[in-house]
């Protein structure tokens, strides 16, 4: 079964770095797909990286992530209330989405979408 769990930006926006990506790993360690309301900051999304590869082992196998930005528009107004938005948020616009590569084959996007293609989960069977 394919899970994905939804984290609006306020559960996690007011979180240090740290904690933050500890959150997301954990979820993303129980085989579950984030759609994460925003985007991480460069930094943490780095981070984010790093500790994926301290960790990597036979159980899990990485992470694949991406993230879309909503159509920016050119009128100046507009500019200034989203500036002023990202201000007073933090940058809380996009969607992120990570997923253990493990189900997550590959993310294709374009400035207008995700398409998320999953591997099959094998599963077990039960005696």
């Amino acid at each position: 079964m394919l899970t994905l769990q939804y984290i609006p930006h306020f559960e996690v926006g007011n979180l240090d770095s740290d904690t933050k990506i500890k959150k997301l790993l954990k979820i993303v360690k129980e085989n579950k797909i984030i759609l994460l309301e925003g985007r991480l900051k460069v930094e943490e999304e780095a981070q984010l990286i790093q500790k994926t590869m301290e960790i990597i082992d036979k159980n899990f196998k990485g992470i694949e992530i991406s993230t879309i930005d909503p159509k920016r528009n050119n009128i100046l107004f507009d500019n200034i209330k989203k500036l002023l938005a990202k201000f007073l948020l933090g940058s809380s616009g996009g969607l992120t989405i990570i997923g253990p590569a493990t189900i997550v084959k590959e993310i294709k996007k374009d400035p207008n979408k995700i398409e998320l293609l999953t591997n099959e989960v094998k599963r077990g069977r039960k005696k």
